[in-house]
């Protein structure tokens, strides 16, 4: 079996209505894929403003607003129109990216079809509620997980530490690592520009603290504001520099006042911010790979991060940057006033963190993600080639209706 005897279903969560690290992934896959001669559709819910073009031919899926994060989808699961788009395409493997309601019938469907499906973990949404003073149901939430991924032939965790939690968590029998990869090219050094960082009002010996990413609680806005607080009140002179937008960027520039906030970049907007910056500093304990941490990587940023799944993947402890315990904000301090306070240092780390991200390849990561579903479906088909029944078999009891077609983005 070749890639090109793929067949595709990807359902989603959110492809492209907001641009994330998770559905820039997908869309790489996507890309990736078709570009080996493989069929695919996307399900998943979208947005008359979408963020980006998506990658591949995208079927909107029926959702709503999500209170309180309004930016956010939710899928209210799969009509009878988009079974039916997905029983005329005839895939030979479900991927689902997302344990909602649509990704939770697509493996009924799966199981109805005798198709094998996989999952991608992106996104810890148990540790999320710890944020909004829901953490007494974080057991209940990982219980339905477990459920959730044990239906799923293999999952795929975008870093060994993210592996290791999932097993820790006895998530699913078969945890493969999907992981990703960085455009050096475009994060680089060289992208650093001294007249940006002017115009901005940040001097040339100005040392500049580097956050990226969306502004939500779960990110650790809290622990980034604490810590900065602690490198002025003993007198550590920097500058910080604040990247991207997000429902708590109000609150976050009250608490950071003379912070410079840049706004939602992306492209060589963004790569010129990264390699501008000097010190990049993720506090989030939520990640379940880090693009950014990667992306200040490559952009030869020294990095201090949380002991925690994507972060103890990425930064090589006293080598490329520092980890620190997840509650030892006196730790972060010191470690980042260091940093500030030593120039060497800073160029060494970088250094090596640039010579380590040049070693994730976007071709190769792609290409074992291939291997493991062909793996998947010459499994699938060997095992029941001789019990598969004929379509109305499993069709006959799956309602839906046909009188209405799927909408196409892209």
């Amino acid at each position: 079996m070749k890639t090109a005897d793929l067949r595709v279903a990807l359902f989603s969560g959110n492809y492209n209505y907001i641009k994330d690290g998770a559905n820039q992934a997908l869309n790489r896959l996507v890309a990736g894929l078709e570009s080996q001669g493989a069929a695919v559709r996307i399900y998943s819910p979208t947005s008359s403003t979408p963020a980006f073009e998506p990658a591949g031919t995208l079927i909107s899926v029926p959702s709503i607003s999500i209170p309180r994060r309004r930016e956010y989808r939710l899928a209210l699961g799969m009509p009878g129109h988009i079974r039916d788009d997905i029983i005329q395409f005839s895939p030979n493997i479900f991927h689902v990216s997302a344990p909602d309601l649509l990704g939770y019938q697509a493996l009924t469907l799966a199981e109805k079809m005798l198709v094998p499906a996989v999952a991608s973990v992106h996104t810890r949404f148990e540790t999320y509620l710890r944020y909004y003073h829901l953490g007494l149901f974080e057991n209940l939430l990982k219980s339905y997980f477990r459920h959730f991924y044990h239906r799923c032939v293999q999952i795929y965790a975008p870093s060994e530490s993210m592996a290791e939690a999932l097993r820790d968590e006895h998530m699913a029998k078969d945890i493969q690592i999907w992981g990703r990869g960085v455009d050096s090219s475009l994060y680089a050094p060289a992208r650093r520009d001294m007249a940006w960082r002017r115009s901005l009002g940040i001097a040339d010996t100005d040392i500049v603290i580097a956050f990226v990413g969306r502004l939500v609680l779960e990110k650790g806005l809290g622990v980034f504001c604490k810590v900065i607080k602690r490198l002025e009140h003993l007198g550590i002179t920097h500058k910080v520099l604040i990247i991207g937008d997000g429902p708590e960027r109000k609150w976050f520039e009250a608490s950071l006042p003379q912070a410079i906030f840049t706004g939602f970049l992306t492209g060589e907007k963004l790569a010129r911010a990264f390699a501008s910056s000097d010190i990049f500093f993720n506090p989030s304990q939520t990640e379940t790979f880090g693009n950014v941490t990667l992306e200040a990587m490559a952009s030869g940023l020294p990095t201090v991060g949380l002991q925690a799944t994507g972060s103890s993947s990425l930064i090589i402890h006293d080598k490329t940057g520092f980890l620190c315990a997840a509650d030892d904000l006196e730790d972060m301090t010191t470690t980042l006033a260091r940093l500030v306070q030593n120039a060497d240092l800073r160029d060494r780390f970088g250094k090596a963190a640039r010579a380590i991200s040049l070693g994730q390849s976007w071709d190769q990561i792609l290409f074992t993600l291939f291997q493991n579903y062909i793996t998947v479906v010459a499994n699938t088909t060997r095992a029941r080639q001789d019990t598969a029944p004929t379509a109305p078999d499993f069709v006959s009891d799956i309602p839906f209706s046909s009188s209405r077609r799927p909408a196409k983005h892209g």
